[in-house]
């Protein structure tokens, strides 16, 4: 998103007109869906089913609950809850917490991945509590299985949603702790622009839902990624797109609102809470090995300052992760090592 403060400052300064795409594509019926069973997922060794989640602005939705169970035993479980233009396709993390005595699970919410449906624009919300629904049926479904503790956790955008969903539900969340991966707790631009410019788009959001920001067209972290470049991974490029699509005004909205919400009401968040981040920002929107050594989406200064005003001070850690990037849990071998080192110490601390 790296254009959008020239982008907003363009919306600020001229005239409306032409300035939004109302345009309907899609023409075909809009079924909710009827296959709620479980199945086998498309990653080997997990399953997954549809939940109906009736209908929102934009016609029925769903979303999917991805599992894979420990082979003994156990009452623990660790819930996943993914980022902006991304979905659940992290095979080894779910194999890493089945080996360590967890019951895995993860949410493509509405909109996204396994759950994105032909007539929706692509990772589009309106309310960033709309992903509530998505992420209690995942712990309902974890509880009907007989687990008894539940860590939730989620990365950048998920992240956000996660800490956000804990400080408006307080006691009520059904979880007992948060692990957050780089969260997206505030934009990572100019205090004029988080203070003046995305305000005035957020406000406008409410009248003209479906105008777009176009994004910059930088392929420097989806190449720090994917094993065909240089990085380690395998995923759908149509569901994590190298070039995320232009974002709704009302996206921003849900954004800046719940980003917000969150700041106000940081203190009901009653349970421990992980912050992870990694030391370094990088710059640059094509790739080069740099990529490989920091956060390049976010601040991570920014996420170590929000993230050390939230919940109470002694059941909050924030830690960073030496040469992380984005994803922390994505990034090279031994880095992503200390990432689940450091899950893990925490859950071992506030069980």
């Amino acid at each position: 998103m790296r254009k959008l403060p020239i982008i907003l400052a363009s919306i600020i300064c001229a005239p409306f007109a032409g300035a939004w795409d109302l345009s309907e594509k899609y023409k075909g019926p809009k079924n909710p869906v009827s296959d709620t069973t479980w199945h086998a997922d498309i990653l080997p060794g997990y399953e997954s089913r549809f939940v109906n989640q009736g209908e929102a602005f934009d016609g029925p939705c769903r979303s999917t609950i991805i599992r894979k169970l420990c082979k003994n035993e156990s009452k623990k479980a660790y819930l996943y809850i993914h980022g902006f233009n991304d979905y659940f396709f992290q095979k080894e993390m779910g194999e890493i917490f089945t080996d360590s005595g967890f019951n895995f699970y993860a949410v493509d919410l509405r909109r996204y991945g396994r759950s994105r449906e032909p007539w929706q624009y692509p990772f589009n919300v309106r309310r960033q509590d709309e992903y509530f629904a998505d992420i209690d049926s995942a712990i309902s479904q974890i509880k009907r299985d007989g687990n008894t503790d539940i860590t939730l956790s989620g990365h950048s955008t998920g992240g956000l949603t996660v800490a956000y969903m804990a400080a408006v539900k307080g006691d009520g969340i059904g979880v007992d702790r948060i692990v957050t991966d780089s969260p997206f707790l505030e934009w990572n631009y100019s205090a004029f622009m988080r203070d003046m410019a995305i305000p005035v788009v957020s406000f406008l959001g409410k009248i003209f839902k479906n105008a777009k920001i176009k994004q910059a067209h930088c392929d420097g972290y989806a190449y720090s990624l994917l094993k065909e470049y240089d990085g380690e991974w395998t995923y759908d490029t149509d569901w994590k797109m190298v070039y995320s699509p232009p974002v709704t005004w009302s996206w921003v909205g849900a954004i800046n609102s719940a980003q917000s919400t969150l700041m106000k009401n940081r203190e009901n968040i009653m349970i421990p809470i992980l912050v992870m981040h990694s030391n370094r920002k990088i710059s640059g929107c094509n790739y080069t090995p740099e990529f490989q050594t920091g956060d390049a989406v976010l601040d991570p200064a920014m996420i170590k300052r929000q993230g050390s005003k939230l919940g109470n001070e002694a059941t909050r850690q924030v830690s960073t992760i030496e040469n992380g990037i984005h994803d922390l849990i994505l990034s090279r071998e031994n880095v992503r090592e200390a990432a689940y080192d450091t899950i893990f110490n925490f859950i071992r601390k506030f069980r």
